[in-house]
């Protein structure tokens, strides 16, 4: 057969059942877009800017656990690409990244034409593998292992760079090269653990006094979501899901004491301090699990690390059991072990006291809540959105201050419904991520819960909204300030500069992209301008004016914040005395 490097490209996209692509046309782009204008399966979503292209793919692989293509051209577009290929990087989500370069007399080295860049050198640390195609025959060859890359072991971001005339050019490939799919060229079967280990892991659960569950995202990625829920009924203990697992452990779950470390609650600390074993599933402790000693699992715990990636067991959590393997098929394991001993030694009381540190937090938030202010109090904001998101709601949540309220006070029922930026804490993620989400829920709605700042980064995708009709609603919490870094150069240094936000109307900004805008000034009106904004069918923006209020667990943060070498050495000093 006879085929141009852009069609071989897209022929192996089809055989791994990728559906949607997303950037900016470009020039030297056009094979491509040809090549995918021909395929009526993978859909293309024109963009506003390149990075929320990657952040929109990186978005397909959290909300369904299959690829999508972000494309960048050449030069500009490829660097635009970089902010967006580091929410994939930093949060472990697969996604192709393809860039246009010069023609192949032109670069590597190139030889200062406009728009000359070493694309390939500037993703490279942001990526799992990326490569140059310089050739339309070796396109078949790279494409698949780019996804081979992307989906093993730890996911991740890959990148393809290809001189325009490779994307041109045709070359005769044998009649047979796309006869075969995924199966032929990467594993898709998933590693078991090993049995000692399990053996070994069963033991230690068994004879817990004081067992801690923590899930993190690799539990969603394997779809182990009921088997770390049956692990945490057979120890009767505490679960912690953490930013990249919220739904693993429901929050109306006997099991929940608070999502993902620092900005979960009073309970969280409280566990980790007591706890005697804690088994990490899927979980790489990053600094969300950290207070100024570093990870929150500590040398004295018996830590049970399962982790399909081998660089996340031993660092920078140190461990006595480590099972490398998928995590559904590492817990079954444990599970299966676990029925056979009868005599369990959990605490009676161990569950049950948290949950009550939980109760009082949450007592506590409410309260919060009830503020008499003038202006709206941010806990009063984020409780009146958890009471009137549909149970089918999907959200996002974006921005620093407000991903803390939303993350104590928005119910979550299973995986895949509430997302968040622990990785990259990308401020204005979240509008590209949520209209990638309503991409794959058509009918579902679909909530971006943000602040103004964040907001900012990326509002000129209500763009992308309007023309491809994608209803979401982005509600912000609207301070008029970048609030966390104001109260911080008031405290630290009694200075303020350029931290205000304030004069610009969002809900005008909307109704200009041809969206529903509207503006919210106390909580007793938010339910009916939801209303208004889901009966309008437009993508909305509800401007919601609020103060600025520090969240409880600024103080944990902080502490976060404080590790150092110097707590290095104390936290090694204290381990020894243990």
């Amino acid at each position: 057969m006879r085929v141009t490097g852009a069609q071989a490209l897209v022929r192996v996209l089809r055989s791994e059942q990728v559906t949607l692509a997303f950037g900016v046309v470009g020039g030297k782009l056009a094979p491509l877009l040809h090549a995918i204008h021909g395929a009526p399966e993978i859909r293309y979503v024109g963009t506003r800017h390149e990075g929320n292209a990657a952040i929109m793919a990186a978005a397909a692989y959290a909300g369904s656990g299959r690829c999508a293509v972000a494309l960048g051209e050449m030069g500009p577009g490829g660097l635009n690409l970089a902010s967006g290929a580091g929410v994939a990087f930093n949060n472990n989500l697969a996604t192709l990244l393809v860039t246009s370069n010069q023609h192949r007399a032109a670069a590597y080295p190139h030889s200062g034409m406009f728009m000359d860049l070493e694309t390939v050198e500037l993703l490279r640390p942001i990526t799992k593998w990326n490569a140059v195609v310089s050739d339309p025959r070796r396109m078949p060859e790279l494409a698949r292992r780019a996804f081979r890359e992307a989906l093993s072991g730890r996911p991740g971001p890959v990148h393809l760079d290809v001189p325009h005339d490779v994307l041109a050019a045709d070359c005769e490939l044998a009649d047979d090269e796309f006869a075969t799919g995924p199966e032929s060229y990467r594993c898709i079967s998933l590693p078991r653990p090993s049995a000692v280990g399990v053996e070994a892991a069963a033991r230690a659960l068994a004879a817990a006094r004081r067992p801690l569950i923590v899930a993190g995202g690799g539990v969603v990625a394997s779809g182990a979501e009921a088997g770390v829920r049956s692990l945490a009924a057979r120890l009767s203990a505490p679960a912690i899901p953490t930013q990249m697992a919220l739904g693993v452990i429901p929050t109306g779950s006997p099991h929940f004491i608070g999502h993902g470390g620092i900005i979960g609650g009073d309970a969280i600390p409280l566990a980790f301090a007591e706890a005697d074993v804690v088994v990490a599933i899927g979980c790489r402790f990053s600094s969300w699990m950290w207070d100024e000693l570093g990870p929150l699992a500590r040398r004295h715990h018996k830590l049970i690390n399962i982790n399909i990636d081998p660089a996340a067991l031993g660092a920078p959590a140190m461990h006595e059991i480590a099972l490398q393997a998928d995590a559904g098929l590492a817990v079954a394991d444990i599970l299966d072990q676990l029925e056979t001993r009868s005599e369990l030694s959990v605490d009676a009381h161990w569950l049950a006291r948290l949950r009550s540190v939980r109760a009082a937090y949450e007592q506590r938030l409410r309260g919060m809540a009830d503020s008499s202010s003038p202006v709206m109090h941010p806990a009063a904001l984020a409780q009146r959105i958890a009471a009137i998101l549909p149970e089918d709601a999907v959200a996002v949540y974006d921005g620093g201050h407000t991903t803390f309220w939303s993350n104590d006070l928005t119910p979550v029922r299973a995986t895949r419904t509430r997302f968040h930026d622990p990785g990259m804490s990308q401020l204005g993620f979240g509008l590209p991520y949520a209209l990638s989400l309503q991409l794959q829920h058509s009918g579902t709605p679909v909530f971006n819960i943000t602040g103004d700042g964040s907001f900012g980064f990326s509002l000129q995708e209500l763009d992308t909204a309007r023309r491809y009709r994608l209803p979401v609603i982005n509600i912000i919490h609207n301070n008029a300030a970048w609030g966390i870094i104001r109260a911080g150069q008031r405290k630290q240094l009694d200075f303020e500069l350029g931290t205000s936000l304030a004069g610009t109307d969002y809900a005008a900004v909307a109704r200009g992209f041809g969206c529903h805008g509207e503006t919210v000034g106390h909580p007793d009106e938010l339910a009916l301008a939801v209303q208004r904004a889901r009966a309008s069918g437009l993508p909305a923006v509800i401007d919601c004016l609020t103060e600025f209020v520090p969240h409880p667990c600024m103080a944990g943060f902080s502490r976060m914040n404080r590790y150092s070498f110097d707590a290095l050495t104390q936290r090694s000093a204290r381990s020894g005395a243990d």
